[in-house]
């Protein structure tokens, strides 16, 4: 698969988490591929570097620490673009949860439409 279609199967799937969680505001179709661009970037650039400084945290809580990590990544890209509205810290847990699953999904029923 490529880079274009995961961006495009990340943003329906921002597009999905976004109805079924109240606490998370998408204006378009147009910010939900923005902010499947910038989860993407952000993900590759200081996901990293938070997991390397936060390796204690990540230890001591049995990995459970990287779901927080997640959720500041998703506050974060929320700051940043206009039109993606996250209004705390647990609808943005809720919402990476929401958003792997739904990821995740789309991308097996997308392998088996390629294996046919």
């Amino acid at each position: 698969m490529n880079f274009l279609t995961k961006i495009l199967l990340s943003s329906l799937a921002v597009i999905i988490a976004s109805y079924i969680l109240p606490g998370i505001y998408v204006d378009s179709f147009v910010v939900a591929i923005v902010i499947a661009v910038l989860l993407s970037l952000l993900n590759v650039t200081v996901k990293p570097l938070l997991i390397i400084f936060t390796i204690p945290l990540t230890i001591l809580s049995l990995g459970l620490f990287l779901l927080v990590i997640n959720a500041v990544i998703i506050l974060l890209a929320g700051s940043i673009v206009p039109g993606f509205e996250v209004d705390g810290f647990w609808w943005a847990l809720l919402f990476s949860l929401v958003l792997s699953l739904t990821n995740s999904l789309l991308s097996d029923l997308s392998k088996k439409e390629d294996q046919k």
